[in-house]
């Protein structure tokens, strides 16, 4: 009998569990979560998203590169869709009837439970208009957002642009959802998470023709969307401007950095386009005809070329003959254009030593130093791969911005790339000779020759290269970015020399003609790059003043002649800019040269891409 007692007990208490169990449920689903709430009553509310303005982008003096303006979308949900009169829509909206059908049918396919943007970017006037009948269009409706728009219309590689998000960023991220925008490239791009601001929700009570009531429970369950941080960039506005000016009619670019910061004050390049082509309606046309341009405007050369560097990579080899200790005292001779293995491209003083050797660009002198480079090591393989690590040390041949999207390494070639094409210990310094002059397999981006000289201009440090100087909160208090400072510890006296040089090359060398620059002492290497393509490349690498540096610059006009046709005056004009705060009359000539050449026009364009 206890033992029936003890089941019967047992049993009750199992009941009770699972009935309190039971009620527990009831009460958490009917009052503490209201997600039921929501689900049961989905037939009359409205889940709109609230987009949060994007962030402002400044310049570096304050003046504003990216704000936005006011668009709407038109979202649909397919199963409170009714019957509509498709031409009278389409009027209003300013759409084919066609495309409409397409964008419902997608609308359909993704769900029709969920809201979908069928078109995207209305103009306020259109709104207006639209706004007022929209009760005739059952399941349509308006959702505010805002686009970029560009006052100045400059700096499109370097700003970037906003997409819409694919499933793989939405896959990736689940703040992302269908309709939402994002960054695609630049600055955009690599600071999406603070300009894009946090997303708020509104549930809204609509009638039977889903017209909005008014909030739901009076907006308890909202969220406020936040907006996003402003940002100021290291870009000079002006100067910006005025390289794009000067590169108008070329194919090729210019990087201008802050040497003692790091900070970029111009990355143009050449061809570019106008911003705004990818706000607004036309994007996805205005996107696809840039895309087959075949002088590819939407390439950012700064940083996404390599080229060969030429004469302007003969100050790294300078600086790693210095600092292996194999060239402060000697004197190599050259017989101009009879020296082999490699030939001069003109006669000079000889013996030289290396000032005059960067004077001169002698070619026959940087062969002998590299040999020695290489031949300072037990073996040639050793040589090159001590050679290849100072590279890398100096920024050459790997990727150094702090927050540069798209940014390419280049390219040194290595030991066992030569061991593969010739065999090991099949090789000497002599088979690699034209990497003594920059040529050969030797690849760099310009923006890797701004910050080289903007390593000597230091005399032995550079920060890596960035486009932001500070995120903007929205209580107005400032955070600046630091970035990674590199010492390169090669001794002061061989960085003089280095500098020593180069200001030899404006005053009185290879850039003397179309460089120098009225009551400014700077610095500077011309580069004449050999293109199996057509004309030679133009390159010049500058900093200045030569003491207390405020701009270190690389200009590569592919097609260019030499160096000293198209580099040298484009580098000068930026640099008397920006020190001087104008053109000298006696140097007006070459600005209207500049502005006025059209390379693409006359001469066939290739390489460097």
């Amino acid at each position: 009998m206890d033992v029936f007692s003890k089941r019967k007990y047992l049993v009750i208490g199992l009941f009770s569990l699972v009935a309190l169990i039971i009620v527990t449920r009831l009460f958490y689903i009917q009052v503490l979560d209201s997600s039921y709430k929501i689900s049961a009553a989905s037939n009359v509310l409205r889940r709109e998203v609230n987009y949060p303005a994007r962030g402002v982008i400044f310049d570096r003096n304050g003046k504003m590169l990216v704000f936005n303006q006011a668009a709407y979308d038109v979202l649909i949900t397919p199963r409170e869709m009714k019957p509509f009169d498709t031409l009278s829509f389409c009027r209003i909206v300013g759409v084919e009837k066609g495309e409409l059908v397409n964008e419902i049918n997608k609308a359909k396919i993704f769900s029709r439970y969920k809201p979908s943007p069928i078109i995207k970017q209305l103009s306020s006037q259109t709104y207006a208009v639209l706004q007022e009948q929209l009760f005739k269009y059952p399941g349509f409706f308006i959702q505010a957002r805002t686009l970029r728009q560009y006052p100045s219309k400059i700096a499109a590689h370097v700003l970037g642009y906003v997409g819409e998000v694919d499933q793989k960023a939405i896959d990736a991220n689940r703040y992302y959802e269908n309709g939402d925008y994002i960054g695609r490239s630049g600055i955009e791009k690599a600071y999406e998470d603070e300009l894009r601001g946090v997303k708020g929700i509104s549930y809204k009570m609509v009638d039977v023709h889903q017209m909005v009531k008014g909030s739901f429970e009076l907006g308890r369950m909202d969220t406020a969307a936040i907006i996003g941080k402003n940002l100021v960039s290291t870009l000079n506005g002006d100067l910006q401007a005025y390289a794009e000016r000067l590169l108008s009619g070329k194919v090729g670019s210019v990087i201008a950095i802050e040497p003692a910061t790091g900070e970029i004050l111009v990355m143009a390049s050449a061809p570019t386009f106008d911003p705004g082509l990818f706000v607004g309606r036309e994007r996805s046309h205005n996107y696809s005809k840039l895309l087959i341009d075949p002088n590819k405007p939407m390439l950012n050369r700064a940083i996404t070329s390599s080229y060969p560097p030429g004469s302007t990579f003969k100050i790294a080899n300078a600086l790693i003959g210095l600092e292996d200790g194999v060239l402060q005292t000697v004197r190599f001779s050259c017989s101009g254009p009879a020296s082999t293995p490699i030939k001069c491209t003109h006669n000079h003083e000889t013996p030289l030593g290396l000032i005059s050797a960067i004077r001169e660009s002698c070619n026959s002198f940087f062969w002998q130093a590299f040999r020695a480079e290489i031949n300072h090591f037990p073996t040639p393989a050793e040589g090159l791969e001590a050679f290849r690590n100072s590279l890398l040390e100096i920024g050459i041949g790997k990727k150094i911005g702090g927050d540069l999207y798209g940014e390419t390494s280049g390219n040194i070639p290595s030991v066992a790339y030569y061991d593969k094409y010739f065999g090991s210990g099949g090789w000497n310094s002599l088979t690699i000779r034209s990497l003594s002059i920059g040529q050969g397999e030797l690849l760099v981006t310009p923006l890797q020759l701004s910050n080289m000289v903007s390593l000597i201009a230091n005399r032995g440090y550079y920060i890596d290269p960035h486009l932001v100087r500070s995120i903007l909160d929205i209580d107005g208090s400032q955070d600046s970015i630091q970035f990674e400072k590199h010492t390169i510890a090669a001794g002061l006296d061989n960085y003089e020399m280095i500098a020593q040089g180069m200001e030899q090359v404006v005053e009185s060398g290879t850039a003397r003609l179309t460089a120098k620059i009225d009551s400014l002492i700077y610095c500077g290497k011309t580069g004449t790059i050999q293109n199996p393509h057509g004309e030679a490349h133009s390159a010049f690498v500058a900093f200045a003043p030569k003491i207390n540096p405020k701009i270190a610059i690389a200009v590569y006009i592919e097609n260019g002649v030499w160096g000293g046709r198209y580099g040298a005056p484009i580098a000068s004009l930026i640099i008397e800019k920006y020190l001087k705060g104008r053109i000298a009359s006696k140097r007006q000539h070459f600005e209207d040269e500049m502005v006025n050449s059209d390379l693409i026009s006359t001469m066939k364009l290739e390489g460097g891409d």
